[in-house]
C-alpha cells in the first residue's frame, strides 16, 4: 500500500513525499492518479513530533479527527475518518494507537487571542493612536511569514468595480484608488491613506460594492507582478504545515495560534453595515498597517458577500490597469438569519 501528497493535503510533506518518492502511480488511499508514491511506513518520523503534542484522554477525539480539525490534515474527498485511521495506522505500524482517544497537550497555552481581542476593544473605544494593551508583535511578525504567499503563486488578473454615475466608462484614473484627500476609510485602510482593493473575480468585485439589481457597473481589470509577498488571511490551518515547524515546542505553539489567526482573518472578512461606523474597522485597520510595516505588499482575505476573496495592495502603483469595461447587474441574491 503506498501513499501520496494529496492524501495529507500538507506542502510540508508534499515535497518530503516527493523528495522520498521512487515511484508514480495510483493512490492506495484517496486515489488520486499519477502522482508520487511512497510507503506509508516512511512518514512515521515526520508524524512523531506532531502526535507528542497531544495527550490521551478518555474525554477526547480520535486522533484523526484532531489532526483534520486542528490542522485540516486529510481534506481529500476520498480521507474519511475511516480511510485517514487506516493511513495513520500504517504510517505508526500501530493500530491500536489510532483507535484512542487524544486531547491537546496543556503543555501549550497563549493568550494572544484574549490580548487581540482587549486590545480591538481599546483601539475602538478608548485609546487609539497609544494603546496600553501590549500584544507581542515580534510573535505576531514570525506567525505572519507562516502565512504569507508570492503573487507568484496566484492569478496575475484582479478586477475593480464601481456603480456608474455617469454615460460614459470611468477613466484609468476614476478605476484606481481614491487621491489621499478624498479617500475614505475602509477595511485595511485608514481614512487618508488609500488602498488599492481587487477582487479576484469580476463578480466577487461587484458584490463588494453592493449594488442593485439593475445597476450598470464599471469595471476595470488588473495585472499585478509576480514578484509581491503578501500575507494570507483566507485559511491559516490550511497554510501553515505542522511539518515544517522545529520541535513539539514550535508544534504545540502553534496550534494555539492558529486560533488567533483566524480571528485576524476574522477581521477582514467579517459582514460590515454599509453605513458602519468609522471605528468599526480601526481593528483591521491597525492589523493591516502592521502587515505594511513588516514590509509585505498587501493583504488577501476571503469576501464577506462572495465567494470570491479580496487583495488590499497597499501600493497601487504595483498594479497596471488592462481593460475598462461595463457590467449589469441582473439579480441580487439575498440570504438571511432566523429571526432575533
Amino acid at each position: 500500500m503506498n501513499c501520496c501528497p494529496n492524501c495529507f493535503g500538507d506542502s510540508g510533506l508534499k515535497s518530503h513525499i516527493e523528495f522520498l518518492s521512487e515511484a508514480v502511480g495510483v493512490c492506495d488511499y484517496c486515489g488520486s492518479r499519477n502522482v508520487a508514491l511512497v510507503a506509508p511506513s516512511e512518514l512515521e518520523d515526520k508524524f512523531a513530533s506532531l502526535l507528542n503534542t497531544y495527550d490521551m484522554s478518555e474525554q477526547g477525539e480520535l486522533i484523526a479527527e484532531l489532526l483534520k480539525n486542528d490542522w485540516s490534515l486529510f481534506a481529500h474527498e476520498r480521507m474519511t475518518i475511516a480511510q485517514v485511521q487506516m493511513l495513520l495506522a500504517d504510517v505508526l505500524d500501530d493500530g491500536e494507537f489510532v483507535r484512542k482517544s487524544f486531547v491537546p497537550s496543556e503543555l501549550y497555552r497563549s493568550n494572544r487571542l484574549g490580548k487581540w481581542e482587549e486590545l480591538r476593544l481599546e483601539l475602538m473605544h478608548k485609546n487609539r493612536y497609544f494603546p496600553e494593551t501590549e500584544i507581542d508583535l515580534d510573535r505576531l511578525e514570525e506567525l505572519l511569514s507562516h502565512i504569507s504567499i508570492g503573487t507568484n503563486e496566484l492569478q496575475n488578473r484582479w478586477f475593480r468595480a464601481r456603480t456608474k454615475t455617469k454615460d460614459e466608462l470611468f477613466t484609468n484614473v476614476e478605476m484606481s484608488a481614491p487621491p489621499s484627500k478624498v479617500a475614505s476609510h475602509g477595511r485595511a485602510n485608514p481614512a487618508g491613506i488609500p488602498y488599492l482593493y481587487l477582487g479576484s473575480t469580476v463578480e466577487t468585485a461587484i458584490s463588494e460594492i453592493r449594488p442593485h439589481t439593475g445597476d450598470m457597473t464599471c469595471v476595470a481589470s488588473f495585472d499585478i507582478p509576480n514578484t509581491l509577498k503578501l500575507v494570507d488571511l483566507r485559511a491559516p490551518r490550511r497554510s501553515v504545515s505542522p511539518f515544517m515547524l522545529e520541535d513539539e515546542q514550535d508544534i504545540g505553539m502553534m496550534r494555539t495560534d492558529l486560533v488567533f489567526l483566524e480571528r485576524l482573518g476574522h477581521e477582514l472578512t467579517r459582514p460590515v453595515r454599509q453605513m458602519a461606523a468609522a471605528f468599526d474597522y480601526t481593528p483591521s485597520q491597525y492589523l493591516c498597517e502592521f502587515i505594511k510595516k513588516s514590509r509585505y505588499d498587501g493583504v488577501i482575505y476571503s469576501s464577506s458577500v462572495s465567494a470570491g476573496f479580496n487583495l488590499a495592495l497597499f501600493d497601487q502603483s504595483k498594479a497596471v490597469i488592462r481593460a475598462i469595461g461595463q457590467r449589469r447587474v441582473e439579480q441580487v441574491s439575498v440570504s438571511i438569519s432566523e429571526e432575533i
